[in-house]
């Protein structure tokens, strides 16, 4: 492309399928996950990640408190949003497979590497996807 020349359609760029709403939207029903709200207070999550692991205890609404990774060394409370692709698109406290978790801590937008297993603690671990 020469300077000051418009780009044109025929040099778009490619767009993931999953950042359109449909490929979201088809993306999150065809994945394993766990919404937040189906889960009792006090409920133990490990969710493994590609880069890391966390422990997530589920308090009421959105309201967690969240440790592991590189930016919660301790158990730190804050507000799970949901699953995302790292985009626009979000699926309100919702846990899923390739998908990343993004968290609000002390008004920070935490996006985590995408989700590989997700279980809850205590005596007789199960999967929860």
């Amino acid at each position: 492309m020469g300077a000051g020349k418009p780009a044109s359609m025929d040099e778009s760029t490619s767009i993931s399928r999953t950042a359109t709403l449909a490929g979201f939207t088809q993306a999150v029903a065809t994945t394993h996950g766990v919404h937040l709200r189906d889960l009792a207070p006090m409920t133990t999550l490990h969710v493994h990640t590609r880069n890391s692991l966390y422990r997530i205890i589920v308090s009421a609404g959105d309201a967690v408190l969240v440790e592991g990774g590189e930016f919660f060394p301790n158990l730190t409370p804050a507000h799970f949003s949901g699953a995302s692709v790292g985009g626009s698109f979000l699926k309100v406290g919702w846990i899923g497979i390739g998908l990343r978790m993004e968290i609000l801590v002390e008004g920070r937008r935490i996006v985590t590497s995408p989700v590989r297993d997700i279980s809850t603690a205590g005596s007789g671990s199960t999967r929860v996807h």
